[in-house]
């Protein structure tokens, strides 16, 4: 089980406390009614699946109810750091 912390009440928590909600930092058409079908498509079901360090989002639905973005590396299944929506990713 993975133990996350949250960035926002700074809770270290069992991973049940929230819910995984894709991809972090894709970018919304700006114009979503201009955009093509294969554009749309793309954007909602397209993603890459690297080996390694992925930015996540995640919401702590038991806790403060926010989202944040994580990093977490998919071979090992850890989470690497955490922080709040709409700041950098870490390096």
């Amino acid at each position: 089980m993975l133990i996350i912390r949250c960035p926002y009440c700074e809770a270290h928590r069992p991973e049940p406390e929230f819910r995984h909600a894709g991809a972090a930092h894709i970018v919304r058409p700006l114009d979503p009614s201009s955009t093509t079908d294969a554009e749309w498509a793309e954007f909602l079901y397209h993603r890459d699946n690297p080996r390694g360090t992925v930015a996540e989002r995640w919401r702590h639905i038991h806790g403060c109810g926010r989202f944040f973005n994580a990093l977490r590396d998919t071979v090992s299944d850890r989470i690497l750091a955490t922080y709040r929506a709409g700041e950098a990713r870490p390096q």
